[in-house]
């Protein structure tokens, strides 16, 4: 697969995600956003609370969940995100950071959403 497919896939499956979690009472706030050593992929509220989310995609779960795929270091690159967003935007609020891991194709998905997957120390 092309790069440029990969990266078509992966805003595909963001786009359905962020469907997804409207679906389940989420507010969609932004997409994509890019700071400074990191970016994120999901900015939702849920109530009072923005939440930072972060979608894993693997076809099948063959060699893993992708959930497995947010390493120490990838959680330090979206807190870094996350406070960059915070201090850009002047917002001072609740926050959480969730992750959503998704598999299967296009036609049939699979959402696991895990709230408050990590904390921000």
């Amino acid at each position: 697969m092309l790069p440029s497919e990969k990266r078509r896939r992966g805003q595909d499956i963001e786009v359905l995600t962020a469907h997804w979690l409207t679906a389940q009472g989420l507010t969609e706030i932004a997409r994509n956003q890019h700071a400074r050593g990191g970016e994120i992929d999901l900015i939702m509220r849920d109530g009072e609370t923005l939440v930072f989310v972060e979608v894993r995609y693997r076809a099948t779960t063959r060699y893993g969940s992708p959930l497995e795929t947010v390493t120490v270091t990838k959680q330090r690159r979206l807190i870094k995100a996350a406070r960059f967003y915070l201090a850009n935007n002047r917002l001072s609020c609740s926050c959480r950071f969730d992750v959503v891991g998704v598999t299967g194709h296009l036609s049939a998905l699979e959402f696991t959403w895990i709230k408050s997957a990590f904390d921000a120390f």
